[in-house]
């Protein structure tokens, strides 16, 4: 689950590289144990025909040794650009200072506080998954537009970086895991705003009732488990958010039934927080479960942070200026963001004839490489169609520093790279 379980609520969510620990036991979900809660999770399920240990170690993720070129190759199968790569391992949910770490930790005291410590917290499990994980175990159908490469970074035809902590539900069911919290970073290609980028962060709760549980109250097991998840959500929103209207929403994820979305008015508009719902029968049988209930929830910590801390750009969670990081302290949830940066932005415009092969989150893949986070905004300002039925599109590139001002030389030269590479890349023909 998480961001009301993929993109904007609806959209869910080759080879597997074998990386060893110290203990010489194979692991592919979990990197080794940051925290005492992690567990190794076998790979034994998963064919291991096109295994291969990692060729230059140059990133280390709790003990676990990931080469680049275990994640960004030249084949027609990877899609990783080298600046997604840099990511992995940057965990900022993990630091208590941060504000995702403090929401995380704001997250974690609710459950210790209602819960009595029943859940387990992982929070550093691998984010290089297999597609079953990501998709087959959580029941996403074979013709969802997640499993394309439009939206989702394949290392290969059968590895990714994960879309949602959901890529774990089924490997922790079956080591007996009966509550538990996941968070951790997730990958997305995606489109290129304030509120957008391709890695982010969530949270998955989930929670498995025995019979005796729900027999006990006089329910069936769906009404009692749905009930126990609302007044937990409910519970936690306040917690949050203080004494705020709340509403729910009917809705439609692959892997729970019934599913909801939950609202608080806040600020003077309805803001979704999370989305959730009474777990899949079929995921609970096929990993050993098939006379239980749960629930499961999954929220985006960005989305939830921008709003508590008034953090207005998305971009700003990964800056390391100390005029950001200094304004954050552990266990001070809601801190007020100060802006440090009046910089003005600057908008460059690019217009070509399109391919049939040509998407959006392309564009702003090739765009994002060549710029960066000095990329604010990539946005659709017009297009038409010719009396040959060649399609143009013009799109509006807002190029502007958080931390500092631009010259024409340097945005300049970015707009030149992206236009050659436009051509390069995406095969399009510049008007």
């Amino acid at each position: 689950m998480a961001t009301a379980l993929y993109s904007a609520q609806t959209a869910i969510f080759s080879r597997i590289s074998l990386f060893r620990h110290s203990n010489g036991l194979r692991s592919l979900t979990i990197c080794s144990s940051f925290s005492s809660s992690a567990a190794s999770v076998s790979t034994d399920n998963l064919s291991r025909k096109k295994w291969r240990q990692p060729v230059v170690s140059v990133l280390e993720l709790g003990g676990v040794k990931i080469s680049k070129e275990d994640v960004v190759r030249n084949d027609l199968t990877n899609n990783v650009p080298d600046a997604i790569f840099s990511k992995l391992g940057k965990q900022l949910h993990r630091r208590d200072n941060h504000p995702l770490g403090i929401l995380k930790n704001t997250i974690y005291e609710y459950f210790d506080a209602n819960y009595s410590n029943k859940f387990n917290k992982l929070d550093d499990l691998c984010p290089v998954v297999s597609v079953k994980q990501n998709f087959d175990d959580v029941l996403v159908p074979e013709d969802h537009v997640s499993r394309s490469y439009n939206d989702t970074y394949y290392i290969d035809q059968q590895t990714i970086l994960r879309c949602h902590t959901s890529a774990h539900q089924a490997e922790l069911l079956r080591r007996g895991y009966t509550h538990f919290l996941v968070t951790g970073d997730v990958y997305r290609r995606d489109s290129i705003d304030s509120t957008h980028y391709p890695v982010f962060h969530q949270m998955e709760g989930f929670r498995v009732f025995s019979s005796d549980e729900w027999e006990a109250s006089g329910t069936d097991a769906t009404s009692f488990a749905a009930a126990d998840l609302k007044t937990c959500l409910e519970g936690l929103a306040r917690h949050l958010f203080g004494a705020v209207e709340m509403r729910w929403i009917d809705t439609y994820f692959p892997f729970t039934n019934p599913s909801f979305e939950l609202e608080i008015y806040f600020q003077e508009k309805w803001l979704e927080v999370l989305g959730c719902g009474v777990t899949e029968q079929e995921i609970l049988k096929r990993n050993g479960r098939p006379n239980n209930v749960a629930w499961a929830f999954g929220l985006g910590l960005e989305r939830l942070a921008m709003v508590l801390f008034d953090i207005p750009d998305i971009r700003l969670f990964w800056s390391t200026d100390e005029r950001f990081t200094s304004q954050f302290s552990k266990g001070q949830l809601g801190i007020k963001f100060k802006p440090f940066s009046k910089y003005p932005p600057c908008y460059k415009d690019v217009s070509f004839w399109i391919n049939e092969s040509f998407t959006e989150n392309n564009l702003c893949e090739v765009v994002r490489g060549i710029a960066g986070d000095l990329v604010e905004e990539v946005q659709l300002i017009d297009n038409f169609t010719n009396k040959k039925g060649m399609t143009s599109h013009c799109y509006r590139i807002a190029y502007r520093s958080m931390e500092r001002s631009l010259t024409d030389d340097e945005i300049n030269e970015l707009q030149w790279k992206v236009r050659e590479q436009l051509e390069n890349k995406l095969k399009v023909t510049l008007r």
